[in-house]
């Protein structure tokens, strides 16, 4: 099963993907026993990438990029372009890991602290009793710890890799690492293992579908979050009025 639509936005190759067809390549990948590296883009992950060559690299360089984000949907379909729809890292995260039960893929989990490990591991072991677990490493390591950590990774042999520490710090170590894990796919979630610990509340559910899910992060966490959105809403929403002013001069030119 081959899905090969990306769209280009901002110099990204975004999969222009469904959820089913996300994880039907996905499986797929793990099956054929490839080094598969996905990262799920979001406004600040944009943004940010434009200051650092880095985490630039370790996006383009993926095998995947979902449109993780209800501003990287609304800011294609301004710009004429056409998406299937939002794919958000934690949704992919747990869809997956129901996959990765029923197939029996391994799954090895490297991020966040021991107690929120421990809560989210409590998590899955009743919703997925039958998920093969095989590692679970704290993501507060020193920079020395590294090629330990990720040695005994690659002795596991795991189907799957999830990585649950912060952009860009997750990103230069996937890309750092990826072929040093011996996983046959790796992904990077962010915050997701705060979320299903219930460490971090989740938007409800009307919000996320009017993309709203930002704002009720700001509102839990005002003082945290506040610069992020007001600096990277703001840069990006200035990136797409200068793209659709170019991209409608350049239209005019034409005609």
């Amino acid at each position: 099963m081959n899905y090969s639509s990306k769209i280009d936005f901002f110099g990204f190759n975004i999969d222009n993907l469904s959820m089913r067809e996300s994880l039907d390549t996905i499986i797929n990948s793990i099956r054929s026993k490839n080094n598969f590296h996905h990262v799920a883009l979001n406004v600040a992950k944009l943004v940010k990438s434009r200051k650092n060559p880095l985490l630039r690299e370790s996006i383009q360089s993926a095998d995947m990029i979902s449109a993780d984000g209800a501003g990287i949907i609304y800011g294609m379909r301004l710009l004429g372009l056409e998406p299937k729809g939002r794919v958000a890292g934690i949704d992919l995260m747990h869809n997956l890991l129901s996959e990765a039960e029923k197939y029996g893929f391994t799954v090895c989990f490297l991020g966040a602290t021991d107690d929120v490990l421990f809560r989210m591991l409590s998590y899955y072991k009743l919703k997925l009793p039958n998920l093969r677990v095989v590692g679970f490493y704290n993501g507060y390591f020193r920079r020395e710890e590294e090629m330990s950590i990720v040695n005994e990774i690659a002795s596991l042999n795991p189907s799957i890799v999830l990585v649950g520490i912060s952009s860009p710090r997750k990103e230069i170590f996937i890309k750092r690492n990826k072929n040093k894990l011996n996983a046959k796919f790796v992904m990077g979630v962010g915050g997701s293992f705060d979320i299903v610990a219930g460490k971090t509340k989740r938007a409800p559910v009307w919000m996320q579908s009017i993309g709203l899910e930002w704002f009720f992060r700001f509102l839990c966490e005002p003082k945290k979050m506040w610069k992020r959105y007001l600096v990277t809403n703001t840069v990006f929403l200035f990136m797409l009025l200068k793209s659709l002013v170019y991209w409608n001069a350049t239209k005019k030119h034409r005609g």
